[in-house]
């Protein structure tokens, strides 16, 4: 069968290839068709017997077909339109018809081009006019996959409501994603993060980083997880999730492979044009943006060029309550207030009881723009050989503005009580303070601004010939670069000395309450000035060539070479000044104003850019004075490769049989630069490491009947460490508590996996689809953190980075990647999809789509050197997905949900035992109505139910982190097509 197929970007044109009408009741159809080229004749014989055929549409060139007229049986019909040409019927399920070029009844008209296996011959169109007819062409492209496969084609993905391609995903089965600043960001596959999926764009691997405005959520990217906010979904016309892993893919990518392909001149028939223009707006900000996207595409004879560009800026603001973590700490006797029992103020004596750090009202944000932009050229004359050129560049920017009021000042509530601060009133539960008023303590703001950019580059150059008969050619150059710059981070702390403070942290949304006049500007004055730069630069060469010998008409020997070049460096600055010794510098009131966006509570910040020039401080730190101590590193990995692959397609017991079994050998040059501690003291390092292995892999599909699938895979495969920690460097984090250091660990072995799976599905015509199926996956090797509390001057960083009142002995949380024993994974999947053709009118209309995973695996965990059995971080063991839509030829709505249940985000920290996300449930909407065929106008709402995220520590005490909500967002436009 073919093995892939192209779809092309945007609804609603006729085309060569595919064509859709109502789903056929009866067999028995009237025909009206003349002799005419195949390239016409399939979809005219397609409209008036009321199936979808799928046909290799580079091959139809010079075929002619046969005229037929009358009332007729659809299956007798087709078999005589196609008397005396070299297409036949590959599958026939009573709704999608698929043709392959094959022995003609009679001698051919025009031969077909040579080629190997005319299975392994891509189709090169699809045309998709509705959602629920992207449904049925997805579907036909699982049902041809030989392993477990889902697949999201062009309606799909430009005409529901999304942001981005993480949001196009999260309605795959066994995916779920992380939210930032109203958007998808990242993605976990069946349960594995997103350091465990492998993203590959045209073909090539590649990776792209950027950052959240979030302590909490990680602030800058250093991972090998791709950030699918980088790109508008509409640059894409297909979206393919490999979950089997077969040996001619690239090895890497334990969970799974995320195919993303950009739109070709090939897939359409001719001349295309279309252009869409939204606005955007978002209800916890005041503007409207715009959302652009157009595209060019032409072809002339063998050779084809298409453009294409989308252009975006929204404005989102996330606001809530973050606080800085939770610590055991120890309040003096003097600290103490008589409102606290005796029972009470023992316990805060005795040093063991957790409070949180710093509780904070916050406020992010960010201004956001996205540009994207592609360009294919083809080139495929009549000889077989097949001549492509893919270029992509896209630019993410953000410019934030974040605030927030803390309990952080002087004398703060981040650590130890011992200074003016008095404990005056205490509710514990447990070990936990859960609710306290304080007086005394000094109070503090922050306002930062920020800029930062990802720039993304990639250029694949890709070509195949048939060289004979049985062989084919194809071969692979490509090229892709990341840069994330932070050039600016700017940050001003205002100080309110000797106030009071109320908090309670007994909901889910912690209250705070004040003593004192928040926004009253005489009581803020210049604590501290901090100035951040970033950077993070990544690229991929990668080299490819492959050989396919067609042994018979059913059988196929691959092999091919792969050579790959991955380069990561980066490295941070920091220049951090203190105003407020001996006492905080009073700044004029004209610098000062109230926090403009929305937030929990007003309050008075710094004006960033007045006080740098009131001050005079610098902002331009992107040198060696302020590197970041051991922060700079270089990662290069270089990986040669090869496989040797079986595939078969042929019949058992008068039943299909499609399989392939087959080995891949890789082996991996490590080298990381940076520095490390050597008896107390950083010493630059560079330190190689190098890996290597064979990873067997079988798939096999067997077609129990013509509708009910049988698949069941096994293979090994590896997923290759976290950049972060491989980086001979360390990321400090200073806070007035202690901090917290992270120690890359060049030395790390991969991680490696044997899995099986198995699965049922039942393909129900054009109208439905069930399947059910299972997984589990064992890590022989795996990666995990220690994490001690040690002196800071044991780590080997200068005293000179602490921060003012902290010592060599000042206690910092270090945590440290290191392979352990290993972990396990096992699941279920389930999906279902249904047109409710058999309804009565207008109900008929309606129609589902709904999947549903659980999950359940397990890793060890180090804290405190004490070990812990924690589920695996960001895995979810019950995700769920739904969507109900109702289409016409006219008009069409949609609404759509999606949940995730609890998940880790770390092994924790400061002796609490796992960090993780409350379960979230969100709920998208999207309406269409055509004006004509060639406009369309839509209305789409995003986060209907302005789901808030919300973070916590201590899977055991559930202490509340972090809880806030991003808003609902809208968009209305209009699609033009010609």
């Amino acid at each position: 069968m073919f093995k892939s197929l192209r779809p092309m970007l945007l609804c609603g044109a006729a085309s060569a290839v595919i064509a859709f009408s109502a789903p056929a009741v009866a067999q028995t159809r009237s025909f009206d068709l003349p002799a005419q080229p195949a390239v016409s004749a399939i979809p005219a014989f397609a409209k008036q017997a009321g199936i979808q055929i799928v046909a290799p549409a580079g091959q139809l060139d010079g075929i002619s077909t046969q005229a037929i007229h009358g009332e007729l049986d659809r299956k007798k019909a087709l078999a005589m339109l196609l008397q005396g040409t070299p297409l036949v019927v590959s599958s026939d399920d009573g709704a999608v018809v698929v043709l392959q070029v094959g022995t003609p009844t009679k001698a051919p008209v025009t031969a077909p081009k040579p080629q190997a296996r005319v299975n392994d011959d891509p189709l090169e169109e699809v045309v998709v006019t509705s959602f629920r007819e992207s449904l049925a062409q997805a579907k036909a492209l699982k049902r041809e996959a030989v392993g477990s496969e889902e697949v999201i084609v062009a309606e799909d993905i430009a005409a529901f409501p999304d942001l981005n391609l993480a949001e196009s995903l999260q309605r795959v089965p066994g995916v779920t994603i992380n939210r930032d600043s109203g958007e998808g960001r990242q993605i976990t596959l069946r349960g594995l993060g997103p350091d465990f999926t492998r993203t590959q764009l045209n073909g090539m691997e590649v990776l792209g980083n950027t950052a959240s405005g979030m302590d909490n959520r990680g602030a800058v990217s250093r991972t090998r997880s791709f950030d699918y906010s980088l790109f508008a979904s509409e640059l894409f016309d297909r979206v393919t999730v490999e979950k089997s892993y077969a040996a001619e893919q690239d090895e890497g990518g334990i969970g799974g492979t995320v195919g993303l392909s950009t739109a070709k001149p090939f897939d359409y028939d001719g001349f295309k044009a279309v252009f869409s223009a939204k606005g955007q707006n978002n209800s916890n900000t005041d503007s409207v943006t715009p959302r652009m996207v157009g595209l060019l595409s032409n072809r002339w004879g063998d050779f084809g060029a298409l453009v294409s560009v989308a252009y975006s800026t929204n404005d989102s603001n996330e606001y809530g309550y973050r606080n800085w973590g939770w610590s055991q700490i120890k309040v003096n006797p003097a600290n103490i207030g008589p409102g606290v029992s005796a029972a009470d103020a023992a316990k805060m004596e005795s040093g063991t009881i957790y409070a949180p750090q710093a509780d904070t009202y916050s406020t992010w944000f960010d201004h956001r723009t996205r540009l994207g932009s592609t360009l294919a050229l083809q080139y495929e004359p009549e000889n077989g050989l097949k001549l492509g050129f893919d270029a992509l560049y896209s630019r993410l920017t953000n410019d934030r503005k974040d605030y927030a009021m803390a309990a952080g000042g002087t004398n703060a509530l981040t650590g130890n009580v011992s200074g003016t601060q008095v404990l005056q009133s205490a509710v514990i539960r447990g070990n936990t303070l859960v609710a306290a008023n304080y007086t005394g303590v000094d109070m503090r703001n922050e306002y930062n601004t920020e800029s930062d950019s990802t720039d993304f580059y990639q250029t694949v150059l890709h070509g195949s010939d048939q060289i004979t008969d049985r062989l084919l050619v194809k071969g692979m150059v490509g090229y892709s670069r990341s840069d994330y710059e932070l050039p600016y981070f700017d940050k001003v702390f205002l100080e309110a000395k000797n106030q009071g403070i109320g908090f309670d942290d007994r909901t889910t949304m912690p209250v705070n309450t004040y003593s004192f006049n928040t926004t009253d500007p005489s009581l803020w004055n210049l604590m501290r000035l901090d100035t951040q730069a970033n950077k993070i630069v990544n690229s991929y060469k990668n080299a490819k060539l492959d050989f396919e010998y067609a042994l018979s008409d059913s059988s196929t020997i691959k092999t091919g070479f792969e050579y790959k070049r991955f380069d990561d460096e980066g490295a941070q600055y920091n220049n951090k000044v203190f105003y407020n010794v001996p006492a905080d510098r009073a700044i004029p009131a004209s610098t000062k104003y109230t926090v403009p966006y929305d937030t929990l509570v007003p309050y008075i910040v710094g004006d960033v850019d007045a006080i740098y020039k009131l001050i005079g401080q610098t902002r331009d730190i992107e040198n060696a004075k302020f590197l970041s101590p051991g922060s700079d590193y270089h990662v290069t990995e270089d990986t040669k490769g090869g496989y040797i692959q079986y595939d078969l397609d042929t019949d058992v017991m008068e039943r299909r049989l499609k399989a392939n079994v087959g080995l891949r050998y890789y082996s991996t040059d490590l080298t990381s630069a940076g520095s490390v501690n050597s008896g107390g003291v950083l010493t630059p390092v560079t330190v190689p490491h190098t890996y290597s292995g064979v990873l067997p892999a079988a798939n096999l599909a067997y077609f129990v009947e013509p509708d009910l699938v049988a698949r069941l895979s096994a293979n090994r495969n590896i997923s290759r460490p976290a950049l972060s920690d491989l980086q001979a460097a360390g990321t400090i984090t200073t806070a007035p508590f202690g901090g917290s250091l992270t120690i890359g660990n060049p030395d790390l072995k991969p991680f490696t996996a044997d899995a099986v799976e198995g699965a049922l599905e039942y393909y129900d015509g054009k109208v439905g689809f069930v399947s059910i199926g299972a997984f589990y996956k064992k890590l022989n090797s795996f990666i995990s953190a220690t994490t001690v509390t040690e002196p800071y001057s044991a780590t080997g960083y200068p005293l000179s980075f602490l921060l003012p009142g902290q010592t060599g002995a000042t206690p910092y949380n270090v945590s440290q990647p290191v392979n352990v024993s290993g972990a396990s994974i096992k699941g279920v999947e389930v999906a279902v999809q249904r047109d409710f053709d058999f309804l009565p009118a207008p109900f008929n209309h309606l129609g589902m789509v709904a999947n549903g995973t659980f999950a359940d695996g397990s890793s060890p965990a180090i804290i405190n050197g004490k070990s812990y059995d924690l589920p695996l971080v960001n895995l979810s063991r019950f995700s769920a997905n739904a969507t109900l839509y109702y289409e016409t030829e006219t008009w069409g709505v949609r609404i759509s949900e999606a949940y995730r249940s609890q998940y880790l985000d770390s092994i924790g920290g400061n002796g609490n035992v796992g960090e993780a996300y409350e379960p979230t449930n969100n709920v998208d909407f999207s309406a269409h109505y055509n004006v004509t065929p060639h406009i369309k106008v839509t209305l789409e709402g995003l986060n209907l139910t302005d789901e808030h995220i919300v973070q916590f520590t201590d899977l055991t005490a559930h202490r509340i982190e972090v809880n806030t909500s991003s808003g609902r967002t809208f968009l209305w436009g209009v699609t033009c097509e010609f």
